[in-house]
């Protein structure tokens, strides 16, 4: 690879980050891990070819341009944190996964607001979700960790926070959410 392409990939990676809060390879390793998958059935669940899967995680493309597909990928990492957690066994998992492959999707603004209006009031998991994306789109997770980090010794609940929900998984964040309403 030649110094221009690492220049891009490192950038593709960056935006990544920004856009996502990790670059997409952590992500998707972290998934085929969690989840027990290969990266051909990770593609299949997701609704992208194998090289396009590949094109993301290398960082030689940068974002996911269908939003159908985020939300499969935000779905996922709700579920293997679920697997993490112990609340869902593999073969649920299996099949949640079959679900998330079969959902289409669509406008991401449309789906969560049929939603609030189906389920009344947002659940713990979607209001730990917009606080995620929030600081997400705020800051890049090392910089958020940094900036935990640096309140540590003066502020230690703020920087707990920073870090729970700037750069830990929503399994984290959610307990860490349900503990402090009490």
């Amino acid at each position: 690879m030649d110094t221009a392409q690492q220049e891009a990939t490192a950038r593709a990676r960056e935006l990544q980050r920004s856009w996502y809060g990790e670059p997409l390879g952590a992500l998707f390793r972290r998934l085929i891990d969690d989840l027990g998958l290969n990266q051909a059935r990770l593609a299949a669940v997701l609704g992208l070819s194998a090289p396009m899967l590949s094109q993301l995680m290398s960082g030689q493309r940068a974002k996911i341009g269908n939003p159908a597909v985020v939300q499969r990928v935000q779905h996922l990492q709700e579920l293997a944190g679920q697997v993490a957690g112990g609340s869902v066994s593999a073969a649920e998992a299996a099949e949640r996964m079959e679900e998330i492959k079969k959902s289409q999707g669509g406008s991401v603004l449309t789906n969560a607001g049929q939603t609030a209006i189906s389920s009344g009031a947002p659940t713990v998991k979607r209001v730990v979700r917009e606080i995620q994306s929030l600081l997400r789109s705020v800051s890049a997770a090392g910089d958020i960790i940094e900036a935990s980090k640096a309140l540590a010794p003066t502020h230690p609940e703020l920087a707990e926070f920073l870090k729970v929900y700037g750069a830990g998984r929503t399994s984290e964040a959610v307990a860490h959410y349900e503990a402090h309403q009490s």
